[in-house]
């Protein structure tokens, strides 16, 4: 753990995917620059974690503060559910990895921020369940209109007044960019809902409802340079701050 005079140390969970970089095609360990950027221009260390199930306890003593990113479908059988064609492909050892952070983080009671997936696995973290196929009336997506890009996916958020999500971000109606095809169905147990899209009601932030700083958001907040939300980790991190 950092001293109170040093800057807090956020550790970001990575992904485990082929890459190619210079002469090299192979596995790598990925966290894409933009949230690390984030974490850095909040004033906190970056730190990213390798998935290793053995290591969840060892990697939690040595940071301040948890984020979770977005990326690929969570397990139906996470959250034992049958699953659905429309689930894409999933990584049960990232998985497994996070959920094991996820529960540390909350016993020692670390700040965690949750962003997309992140959200949907720290609701699943706590006994929820997640719509696997979330379309809109006419059968398309409003929340993921183009693979691989936000754009035309600027929505506003309805957050709860005097909530963390609305303390973090600064404001009880945000517009958000997200990209994603599932949903929270079942809340988790411990967890309070605290934000919504004003469109169409799809659940996009929760926090837990003990009042510790943990809170999830459907959204991707490092595609805003406006952003507070890595800010509001990065104090809540911090010794002063905690």
């Amino acid at each position: 753990m950092n001293a109170p005079s040093e800057p807090p140390v956020i550790g970001i969970c990575a992904v485990r995917e082929r890459a190619r970089w210079s002469f090299w095609d192979q596995e790598a360990h990925l966290v894409a620059d933009a949230y690390v950027a984030c974490v850095q221009r909040a004033g906190a260390v970056a730190v990213l974690l390798a998935v290793d199930a053995r290591a969840p306890n060892v990697l939690l003593e040595r940071i301040d503060g948890l984020l979770l990113i977005g990326g690929a479908d969570v397990d139906p059988r996470t959250y034992g559910a049958t699953r659905d064609p429309a689930t894409e492909k999933t990584y049960p050892e990232r998985d497994e990895f996070e959920l094991a952070l996820l529960h540390g983080a909350f016993a020692r009671r670390l700040p965690v921020l949750a962003i997309c997936r992140g959200m949907q696995l720290m609701n699943v973290a706590l006994g929820g369940t997640l719509e696997q196929n979330l379309i809109a009336y006419d059968g398309s997506n409003p929340h993921r209109k183009v693979i691989g890009t936000f754009d035309g996916t600027e929505h506003p958020v309805e957050l709860e007044p005097g909530s963390l999500a609305a303390r973090a971000v600064g404001e009880e109606l945000h517009t958000a960019r997200c990209h994603h095809h599932q949903a929270i169905l079942g809340l988790g147990t411990g967890l309070v809902v605290s934000g919504r899209a004003a469109t169409d009601g799809v659940i996009e932030a929760i926090e837990l409802a003990d009042g510790a700083w943990g809170l999830g958001v459907q959204w991707h907040p490092e595609t805003d340079d406006r952003t507070k939300l890595f800010s509001a980790l990065a104090e809540a991190a911090s010794k002063d701050g905690r």
